[in-house]
């Protein structure tokens, strides 16, 4: 059995300010934007990966979640705890400092983790929590 990961959805509160981040900070490309207003459903991609996707979409839009739901989401959203995603690169230093001039909430400056790998964090317009890993 041959499975990839095609992907993954990421909840936005903005669409305008998210495609800026993925796009103009992280470099990756748009690869579809549709709806209207904040109910807008974008896919981004790193440039080069056509196989791989980030769906930014409207936190709770499907119709079966009820209003408690809605609330619970949004509020671990604004505490930063509701989506997370870890990418990886090369170049660690050299990102942080790109993504960094970005004017974007810092959450960690590159660190050597305990658990082996090296990484930093940053969040999202939405709240959610961005790690980049040094590849090795």
């Amino acid at each position: 059995m041959e499975i990839t990961i095609h992907t993954t959805v990421l909840p936005h509160v903005d669409p305008d300010a998210s495609v800026a981040f993925y796009r103009d900070v992280l470099g990756f490309e748009v690869r579809s934007d549709v709806g209207k207003g904040t109910m807008r459903w974008i896919t981004v991609g790193p440039v080069g990966q056509p196989g791989t996707s980030i769906l930014l979409a409207p936190p709770a839009a499907d119709p079966g979640v009820t209003e408690e739901e809605r609330r619970t989401i949004t509020e671990m959203m604004a505490k930063g705890t509701y989506g997370w995603i870890l990418l990886a690169t090369p170049d660690l230093d050299g990102t942080f400092e790109k993504v960094q001039a970005g004017d974007v909430e810092v959450v960690q400056e590159p660190t050597e983790q305990p658990y082996g790998i090296r990484d930093c964090a940053f969040r999202d317009p939405a709240g959610n929590l961005v790690r980049i890993q040094e590849l090795r």
